[in-house]
């Protein structure tokens, strides 16, 4: 089953998206720009991490595909509670050339919809570096999401600490959101 945007198809990672994901995750100005930290990665490490994906029912990761041009970066649904209905939700847009051009609502949105109305979630919970300013004005401007705190000094980057911004969405957020803005209407 693949996940629908209006723009971006969310699909099972296969292997043949192993190169893309494995150059990916070697760019330090990408993971710059994204939580947690990284090591330099071997192809070999891209290919034991893809291996392991069928076989963690609470960690969901999705290729983003756009027509067209294939894959064009990662979303994800990870650590999943499944007695309370939440998850957290992350995404990258690997491909620059893709950023800024409304791939990353689209994946937010695609990502609520499947989240709420397929799986009955209740609510999803994130977090984007403070110098992210384009992340956070998605999230936050455009897909419904609220800033709900900041845990200061969380991230170092560039030889100093970074705020964590802590966002979240309701279901009932992102039915009000669609609402009003009709997102899904041909």
């Amino acid at each position: 089953m693949n996940i629908k945007g209006r723009i971006v198809t969310l699909r099972a990672i296969e292997a043949t998206d192993l190169p893309a994901l494995h150059q990916w995750g070697n760019d330090p100005d990408l993971w710059t720009m994204l939580g947690g930290w990284h090591f330099p990665t071997s192809l070999r490490q891209t290919q034991q991490w893809f291996e392991g994906l069928a076989s963690d029912p609470l960690n969901q990761r999705f290729a983003i595909d756009v027509p067209g041009t294939g894959l064009v970066g990662t979303a994800n649904l990870v650590d999943i509670n499944w007695k309370d209905n939440n998850a957290f939700h992350g995404m990258m847009i690997g491909d620059p050339s893709m950023r800024g051009k409304g791939v990353g609502v689209d994946v937010i949105m695609a990502t609520m919809r499947y989240a709420f109305d397929e799986l009955h979630m209740q609510r999803l919970d994130g977090s984007m570096i403070a110098f992210n300013e384009a992340s956070v004005g998605v999230y936050t401007g455009k897909c419904g999401w609220q800033v709900e705190g900041r845990q200061r000094d969380w991230y170092f980057r560039g030889g100093r600490y970074w705020d964590r911004i802590v966002v979240g969405v309701t279901s009932e957020d992102y039915r009000a959101l669609v609402a009003a803005n009709g997102y899904w209407e041909p």
